[in-house]
């Protein structure tokens, strides 16, 4: 997956991006969770497959510094599971929004996410993983929203 061209015609320059998501190693690393250069690089190149996978395209930023600054205090991550973690929710995001039909903003669906990552199954990716959209959707119509509307 070293095809940056392709992406790089999408979105922000590789390096910016590797930065922009560095940047985000001030206030992970509060919670003892750091990435490196490579695991950055990893995750982006992870990115673009998800997007792909998804059918998705996707402009300026992506979603991954969003879910770094959501779930990096997060009592269920360590250091050892920071990049795989990272990697999956980002791969889920991206197949949710894509369900979803866009009816969920990015900042409704990351919490809805959070929510069941920490909530009972204590930080199980593979559990939020096997949640379907309906129970994200529940999961505002709790909070007063419905979901698609």
């Amino acid at each position: 997956m070293e095809d940056w061209n392709a992406w790089t015609i999408l979105s922000k320059p590789v390096t910016v991006m590797i930065q922009g998501i560095a940047d985000c190693n001030a206030m992970s690393q509060k919670f003892g969770l750091v990435l490196s250069n490579q695991q950055i690089r990893n995750l982006l190149e992870h990115r673009l497959g998800a997007l792909q996978n998804a059918g998705r395209m996707e402009f300026g930023d992506g979603i991954l510094k969003k879910l770094i600054i959501a779930f990096c205090s997060s009592l269920h991550l360590s250091q050892n599971n920071y990049e795989g973690t990272l990697f999956s929710l980002q791969k889920m995001f991206y197949y949710y929004k894509t369900e979803s039909l866009e009816h969920l903003s990015d900042d409704a669906l990351i919490t809805a996410m959070q929510t069941v990552f920490n909530g009972a199954r204590q930080g199980s990716v593979e559990y939020l993983a096997g949640t379907s959209l309906e129970a994200i959707c529940r999961f505002f119509t709790w909070r007063g929203s419905l979901c698609g509307k």
